[in-house]
């Protein structure tokens, strides 16, 4: 046993030896290094992002206005049309024979009426030469009216037949893009069918409509009533590809009244919507589409001087979101910040920072407030580091009095 101990004891204090230098570099260090940025100032496009869809200005459903067979459709489905273009014809000829009854009707009238005037000027002359009676001329009067009346009549009934005679070609009430046909020719149409025989909806411009919360309304109301108000924003969409829209829109209306299941208050804005360059009389020939998902972009129409820091840079725990700060002293100080947009990897800074501030980006890790640091730009270098070598060591990466691998 003791000549097997001595050799392992030998062993034991030979590592405890080469191991000495090596637990000597966990010792004390100085401050951590940390990578700051300056807090400026830089223009900023201030911008909100919301969920909209897009809608037609104007949407009509088009329906029959008498009762008739459908003879003609007069339009390809899908193709854009102009106010006053045929759609539909109904067949004409009941309706030309009721325009013609109604024309006859008013040439009757028009004889009993001339048989009336007769009738009244007889009796006034028997009433002047005493042969007639009161009685007589009385009534000779209310029929010469009666028969007047039925003249109005008649003539009415002539106006009804020809607007009906009209109604047999179905016109296009506005410019727009015309979808598929209900009904195909042959079949019977009448007002009171519950499908329209087609749907046209306005092309350009179009609506885009989103809702904001009341919260945020008012936070878009209080950054922008003081330069002008809905005049002092515009309004920016990407489709679902992931392309932002070239055009630009503007604010036309805000809701008086805020929903009250969702607290919610809808914004429509005014959108471009012209034919797509090379593209002109076909299917898709406008970018945007009546009941298209879009999102959309709320901007300032002027950049504003706003502080911008490294998204990175900001901290958050229970008390909300703060960054550190490097004091005179070279410690880091907690500051609480309020965010604002972030622009892909920088946030706004809208309370909290006055700007030229040092703000702690890189080593958040290492520092608790009240700690110094050493500090350096981000993005750079680790403080009294070498090209080509660790922070504070040689060439290679050993560290003092330990071995060289």
């Amino acid at each position: 046993m003791r000549r097997r101990s001595a050799p392992l004891a030998s062993a034991l204090l030979l590592l405890l030896l080469a191991q000495g230098p090596a637990l000597a570099q966990f010792g004390p260090q100085g401050p951590p290094a940390v990578g700051v940025v300056t807090a400026d100032r830089k223009p900023v496009t201030e911008t909100s992002e919301f969920t909209g869809r897009i809608e037609a200005v104007n949407r009509v459903e088009i329906r029959a206005r008498v009762t008739g067979f459908l003879q003609e459709r007069a339009f390809t489905e899908g193709q854009e049309v102009k106010a006053g273009d045929v759609l539909f014809r109904l067949e004409k000829p009941p309706f030309e024979a009721a325009l013609e009854q109604s024309r006859a009707n008013v040439a009757s009238a028009q004889a009993t009426l001339e048989n009336a005037r007769v009738s009244l000027a007889r009796a006034r002359e028997l009433r002047q030469t005493g042969a007639g009676t009161q009685v007589a001329l009385d009534n000779a009067q209310a029929q010469e009216r009666t028969a007047n009346a039925q003249v109005l009549a008649a003539q009415a009934q002539v106006r009804v037949a020809e607007i009906n005679l009209g109604y047999t070609d179905i016109l296009s009430p506005i410019d727009g893009k015309i979808g598929r046909a209900t009904y195909t020719p042959g079949n019977v149409v009448s007002p009171t069918l519950a499908d329209p025989l087609a749907i046209i909806v306005s092309q350009d411009p179009m609506r885009v409509v989103f809702t904001v919360s009341a919260r945020a309304g008012v936070e878009l109301r209080n950054r922008y009533e003081g330069r002008g108000g809905v005049n002092a924003v515009v309004i920016r969409i990407r489709t679902t590809d992931g392309r932002v829209y070239p055009q630009r829109g503007r604010i036309e209306f805000v809701d008086t009244q805020v929903d009250r299941n969702t607290d919610s208050l809808l914004i429509r804005a005014l959108m471009p919507n012209p034919r797509r360059d090379g593209v002109r009389g076909v299917v898709g020939d406008r970018e945007l589409i009546d009941g298209q998902f879009v999102t959309v972009f709320v901007e300032g129409a002027e950049p504003v001087q706003a502080i911008v820091i490294p998204r990175a840079a900001v901290l958050q725990d229970q008390g909300g979101n703060y960054v550190l700060v490097v004091d005179g002293d070279k410690k880091a100080q907690r500051r609480p910040v309020t965010l604002g947009q972030t622009i892909r990897d920088e946030v706004v800074i809208e309370r909290g920072l006055e700007g030229g501030e040092t703000v702690i980006a890189e080593g958040l890790q290492r520092v608790r407030p009240g700690q110094e640091v050493n500090a350096a730009p981000a993005g750079g270098p680790p403080p009294g580091a070498r090209p080509g070598g660790a922070p504070g060591g040689p060439p290679g990466g050993s560290a003092p009095g330990g071995r060289q691998g």
